[in-house]
């Protein structure tokens, strides 16, 4: 059982690149994620599962098909449903926290999603 505190910045500076999430904790077969994002991401749904978005830093939109676009700011969640295509994006880089069920692909498809990578 690991007893020590995770450091989300120093795992957040461990890493470059966008739409990459990288696990840093699992949680009742979850991964507990962190990721930074520039520019937009794909139009994508996730059939099985809710979609969790944290911002740590910076600002992330979030299109919603058929609904306006969710705005967040540092300490501002929001949870896409499961079904509901969606595409975040961020004009200047964003650091977020992600919660989902592991092994969810990030894309909505195993065959385009970003590789589950844990630190």
């Amino acid at each position: 059982m690991k007893t020590h505190a995770i450091d989300l910045q120093a795992k957040l500076a461990s890493f470059e690149g966008h739409w990459q999430p990288r696990t840093v904790s699992e949680f009742n077969g979850h991964d507990v994620m962190v990721v930074k994002v520039q520019g937009e991401y794909s139009w994508h749904s996730h059939p099985d599962s809710d979609d969790f978005f944290l911002v740590l830093k910076g600002e992330l939109h979030i299109d919603i098909e058929g609904q306006p676009t969710v705005m967040l700011k540092p300490g501002q969640l929001h949870v896409v449903p499961r079904g509901v295509r969606h595409r975040p994006r961020a004009a200047q880089e964003a650091h977020l926290l992600l919660i989902e069920p592991t092994g969810t692909p990030n894309s909505g498809d195993a065959a385009t999603a970003a590789p589950r990578r844990v630190i």
